[in-house]
């Protein structure tokens, strides 16, 4: 029953996320909902990050299971009312391809740490996210819808993580994880 449902969602999550993993496209939705929800999907960097935070979830097992994605989409939230309050924070982008980068060598090395640990890493790269996300998020926008949309996809690209990571071997977390800081690397040189 478990394993149907983690099937369930992550090709749901797919499904999602087909054909619009191509970098930051514009944002003429006419739903302030789908801006927000598309936002993280439309970005490479952004969608590698958020699958990569539900993967190294799911290789730690246990309470990281829900802490770590919890962290990401709580600090992630306020990242993005603090960009729209008008709080400048720094070196957004550089933020935002160093979590590529680490999320992924943190899986390729398999390291454990605390699960305390885990979570303040996963809240210090998703605040980087949500300030993108608050900082491009639509003039004529409704900044609820929007929020909520990204929220959801950000969910939704975790879960994904999550279900692909339980169902993955140990050696294709790893493998999954080189390929991810791989292309943090390749996003940074681009």
């Amino acid at each position: 029953m478990g394993l149907s449902i983690v099937k369930w969602v992550s090709s749901t999550a797919l499904l999602l996320a087909s054909g619009v993993a191509l970098a930051h496209p514009s944002h003429e939705h006419t739903s302030s909902f789908m801006a927000g929800f598309s936002h993280p999907m439309g970005g490479f960097d952004h969608l590698l990050a958020m699958v990569a935070v539900g993967l190294w979830a799911a290789s730690l097992g246990g309470r990281a299971l829900w802490a770590v994605p919890a962290a990401f989409v709580i600090t992630m939230f306020a990242g993005g009312g603090l960009a729209v309050a008008g709080m400048q924070i720094p070196f957004i982008e550089q933020g935002i391809l160093l979590s590529v980068i680490v999320l992924g060598a943190l899986l390729l090395g398999a390291k454990r740490l605390p699960v305390m640990a885990c979570a303040v890493i996963a809240a210090g790269f998703a605040l980087f996210h949500g300030a993108a996300h608050g900082i491009e998020m639509p003039i004529n926008a409704d900044g609820l819808q929007y929020t909520l949309g990204f929220v959801s996809s950000t969910v939704v690209l975790h879960l994904m993580g999550l279900g692909l990571g339980l169902l993955a071997t140990p050696l294709m977390t790893r493998i999954g994880g080189s390929v991810i800081a791989v292309m943090g690397l390749l996003l940074v040189v681009s």
